[in-house]
């Protein structure tokens, strides 16, 4: 099996490190991870300046892009043959809920399943990365099951996030939702000394919405791993109908 590794978090990150190590036990892994930390690119694509690429001394394929480039990159040009599946983390930190939507870890993948690769996405929800490494059996044992898994759903992707405790404290694998969370005071607005206004995003206090008992947030605090299937078609279709019924003209 030949397999795609990457993340957002930079070649050099311990978290794909650990990933590459585990996947390492079932198949032929090459790496292919930007430059430095892409946090929060999301989907973003580098569309106004040449890509280039360079291997590094453990033979890791270096990108100076976004994940998602360095997915698009791999599958077209860098790689001898198309990867049978894509892995994309163990990501620095939760990627729950609405955070999806702007993880540089999740869009890798997901750009996986837009080429019609199967995909999984995986984090850690602690700040303590270092802890990571004591994961690699674990994830590589979860893998291979979902790997040899027949028929991997269609233009579906597999977020996984593992909690932060010891990988023996663990209860399960729960499948879930994604949740929903809210971030206040995350903007600061501030002078810097030559008296010019600024505005710094992130930070700031982080609550979960509860009352969703399958979400992924959940998951983590009762002590299991979340796994959500992840589709790419955002379509509303519950609201199809009513929405036809408005009579839109110009």
């Amino acid at each position: 099996m030949k397999i795609l590794c990457t993340n957002d978090d930079g070649y050099l990150a311990t978290g794909l490190q650990v990933l590459a190590s585990a996947a390492r036990r079932f198949g032929e892994v090459t790496v292919v991870a930007p430059d430095r930390e892409q946090s929060a690119t999301s989907h973003s694509l580098t569309l106004h300046h040449p890509l280039r690429s360079r291997r590094a001394s453990d033979g890791a394929l270096v990108v100076d892009g976004t994940p998602t480039d360095c997915v698009i990159l791999a599958v077209n040009a860098l790689l001898d043959s198309r990867p049978d599946i894509c892995f994309s983390g163990i990501n620095h930190g939760t990627n729950m809920g609405e955070d999806v939507l702007y993880s540089g870890t999740v869009a890798a993948a997901m750009e996986a399943t837009v080429l019609g690769i199967p995909s999984v996405a995986l984090s850690y929800a602690s700040p303590q990365f270092e802890s990571i490494e004591a994961w690699e059996e674990p994830v590589s044992r979860l893998l291979q099951g979902i790997v040899e898994q027949r028929g991997f759903p269609e233009s579906t992707l597999l977020n996984i996030n593992l909690p932060p405790i010891p990988p023996s404290e663990v209860k399960g694998v729960r499948i879930t939702s994604l949740g929903e969370r809210r971030y206040s005071e995350s903007l600061t607005r501030a002078h810097d000394p030559s008296g010019r206004e600024y505005f710094w995003i992130g930070g700031g206090a982080r609550e979960w919405k509860r009352g969703n008992g399958d979400s992924d947030f959940q998951a983590i605090e009762d002590g299991y791993i979340s796994l959500t299937p992840l589709h790419l078609d955002l379509t509303n279709y519950a609201l199809l109908e009513e929405i036809r019924g408005w009579n839109l003209t110009l």
